[in-house]
């Protein structure tokens, strides 16, 4: 079953409005809600705030404040990974940015609370915020830890000496704007209270986070904390750790004793729940006339909340792509009154190739070689940075395959040399790479006396096939239909895992079920053998071959339903594990990572600077795939968010108050229907057998990994106009345009 193309077995339920996400669960019977009130200044303190006419309005059960919220739990620094800590909420007057939840409304219905929450009166003393990035990028620090553990500077060789004595030299700074995540289903929760528990549906990607979070706010017992979410309706990072949604919904249940959903309307989610960093990205890269790089260095600062520091890992990159003996990568921040900074879709690798692979674009003009060809020249034999082999890396063969499959030879090889009509066409191209994760992951699978398989685990799905590539790996792994497969995941009561993120959720708990299956089959085997009624009695198991719901051995065979009736009528389980990467010797001695090529066309209007994707193909190398369906629909979705991230999207920032301008679908650009034509993803065949016994790879973030990059390298090979500020807009590439002839 591994490896077929296999629709989504939760498709039915999506498609027919069955599957519950969080703000649609209904078995605590009628709900409270909640509408939270927000600051609107950016920095400050709260001089009053007068509830009355809020408390008196229809249906309004309770009106929350700093000055009668529930005593919560501080944020403890020595939890290890941020969305593991406490999340306290209106903890105190001050106010920290733009939006920040001062009130939170209770009422029985949402428009009893949204309506009274306009009668809340807030008055401040406000405070000179640090809201502009430019003005304050001087006063940059260094971070104390940069995301995922990674070291915050390297250095190999002496950069200094090896680009100044380079015969060739790029160096330029590129710009990335605030980006948000904005999965279709908004932050939402449904909070109750039963007895001494407190059950939490809420929209988690990482359900032992949440629940962990919860409890240390709430000050509770863990076991105690139930939190379900069997459907998650995308998250992109912005739901791997709760928000004041759920933390405020969990305390007004827990005080009122009734059930209290709370949703962030859109405009709130770009205010509450992080984003990712605005970035200044310097990329010096230093190379012999023959293109062979001599000396590469990748210096980014980026912003952060000044309370919860957080470093997106963007010049990490560049540490495994490619060789180059002289090297330098440093990490910088500035503290400015804005929401915390987060992980989006691919962090550090989407924002940090942007500006990566341009530059070695730059660097293919300057030398006037075949951009894909200066890759393949610095293509490492072991990773530059740490000495250590790679497990299985293809790059040459996603950068080759993919020139052939686009035609890549009929690249115009003289920017803005080539015009359709009103159009003027180009032609680009990037390489791909992002680092494989390996995390904690227990699931359990149990064998029913009907012969029906239910797995086991917390792991949450996004959206991204997880129900599906469970089902596919356990009818696998135990011979069964896949129709005899049952998945129950995103409960925090089932086997704990790390959940959905990182591109390791599927690798993660597909490896996991497949060891709870090796665990299952042996014990149904020496089920079989002891029992003298089986026809498996005493039989050699060493050639038992698990088909069709039997297991064969010897020319003999045995339903699996009849073993498991037999020896344990309550069914028969078994569980598998995956440990910390940090606790696997093979994440030391070699180099993971998932590998791609990005090439796009584009026309941009020789007359208004209209920036037109024609059409777009990337080359994939991810190990072995469980599911070649949603593998291709994750790599193309991460592809168009490459797009969206080189010509549409920029969050702009209000420098006298520190709210978000444009924070709406309206204002902030993403792609649509229209802005996108054929794009299609390739996947080499491969295995991996030191990323897991799977031999798979997570796949989902690497379609974004410099697929911007491609498409601004296109449109400098239609126009020669080369922006170096994300996003390309038609203002940015206007004055440049060459004048041609109508």
């Amino acid at each position: 079953m591994i490896g077929r193309a296999v629709n989504r077995v939760d498709g039915p339920l999506k498609a027919t409005g069955r599957a519950a996400y969080a703000y649609e669960h209904w078995e605590a019977g009628q709900p409270l809600y909640g509408f939270i009130v927000g600051a609107t200044i950016g920095k400050g303190r709260i001089t009053r705030i007068d509830t009355d006419s809020a408390e008196r309005a229809p249906g309004v059960h309770w009106v929350m404040t700093h000055l009668n919220v529930p005593e919560q739990g501080p944020r403890d620094e020595s939890i290890s990974f941020e969305y593991w800590r406490a999340q306290p909420e209106m903890t105190g007057p001050e106010i920290h940015y733009y939006g920040e939840p001062v009130a939170l409304v209770v009422a029985e219905t949402f428009e009893q609370a949204r309506g009274a929450a306009e009668l809340v009166e807030v008055e401040y003393r406000e405070g000179r915020g640090r809201f502009d990035f430019g003005e304050y990028e001087d006063d940059a620090y260094i971070p104390k830890v940069v995301n995922a553990g990674l070291p915050t500077d390297t250095a190999v060789g002496d950069f200094d000496a090896g680009f100044a004595g380079a015969d060739v030299q790029v160096d330029q700074r590129y710009s990335t704007p605030y980006e948000f995540s904005l999965p279709i289903e908004p932050n939402a929760c449904l909070s109750e209270p039963r007895g001494e528990d407190l059950i939490v549906y809420v929209s988690s990607q990482i359900v032992d986070a949440a629940r962990a979070s919860v409890a240390g706010t709430l000050r509770m017992d863990p076991e105690r904390v139930h939190v379900v979410a069997p459907f998650v309706g995308g998250g992109f990072g912005s739901k791997l750790g709760i928000h004041s949604e759920t933390v405020l919904a969990a305390l007004a249940a827990r005080t009122l004793r009734r059930p209290v959903k709370v949703a962030m309307t859109r405009q709130q989610v770009f205010q509450l729940v992080g984003m990712r960093p605005i970035s200044s990205q310097r990329v010096r890269l230093g190379a012999g006339r023959d293109g062979r790089l001599t000396a590469i260095a990748h210096d980014v600062t980026m912003h952060t909340n000044p309370d919860i520091e957080y470093a997106e890992q963007t010049a990490a990159t560049v540490r495994s792509l490619y060789a180059a003996p002289h090297r330098l990568t440093s990490h910088r921040l500035t503290a400015l009154d804005l929401p915390r900074g987060t992980d989006v879709r691919a962090p550090g690798e989407a924002p940090g190739m942007l500006a990566v692979e341009s530059a070695m674009d730059e660097l293919a003009d300057v030398l006037r070689m075949d951009p894909v060809e200066l890759r393949i020249r610095n293509e490492p034999t072991v990773d530059p940075e740490r000495d250590v082999p790679y497990s299985d890396r293809h790059m040459v063969e996603c950068l080759r395959e993919g020139a052939r499959r686009f035609g890549w030879e009929n690249r115009p090889l003289t920017p803005a040399s080539v015009r359709a009509g009103r159009w003027l066409v180009g032609y680009g191209m990037s390489a791909a790479i992002r680092g494989h994760f390996q995390g904690p992951t227990a699931v359990r699978v149990r064998l029913d006396a009907d012969g029906t398989a239910v797995v086991l685990t917390d792991m949450t799905d996004i959206g991204t096939g997880t129900y599906t590539v469970l089902t596919q790996v356990v009818a696998d792994g135990l011979g069964l239909p896949l129709e005899r497969v049952r998945v129950d995941p995103g409960r925090s009561d089932n086997p704990t895992s790390w959940g959905s993120g990182g591109s390791w959720g599927a690798t993660n708990s597909c490896t996991a079920a497949h060891r709870a299956c090796l665990a299952l089959r042996e014990r149904l085997l020496d089920a079989a053998r002891r029992d003298t009624s089986s026809p498996l009695h005493g039989l050699d198991a060493a050639d038992a071959v698990f088909s069709d719901g039997d297991v064969s051995a010897g020319g003999r065979s045995q339903a699996l339903s009849a073993i498991v009736a037999r020896s344990s009528p309550e069914g028969m389980e078994a569980e598998g594990q995956v440990r910390y990467m940090g606790d696997d010797p093979n994440y030391s001695d070699y180099s993971i990572n998932t590998y791609g090529a990005h090439f796009a066309e584009v026309g941009v209007d020789a007359d208004t600077a209209e920036i037109r994707l024609r059409r777009m193909l990337g080359v994939f190398s991810v190990g072995r795939v469980f599911n070649p369906r949603t593998t291709r629909s994750q790599l193309i979705g991460g592809m168009i968010w490459g797009v969206g991230a080189a010509l549409e999207e920029e969050a702009v920032v209000d420098a006298r108050s520190g709210a978000f301008v444009n924070r709406d679908l309206a204002g902030y650009l993403v792609p649509v229907h229209a802005d996108i034509p054929a794009v299609e993803a390739v996947v080499l065949d491969g295995y991996d057998d030191k990323a897991n016994p799977l031999g798979a790879k997570g796949a989902g973030e690497l379609g974004i990994c410099g697929a911007g990059a491609a498409v601004a390298n296109a449109v400098f090979n239609a126009t020669g106009v080369r922006v170096r500020d994300f996003p390309i807009t038609i203002e940015k590439v206007l004055p440049g345009l060459p004048l041609l002839d109508s």
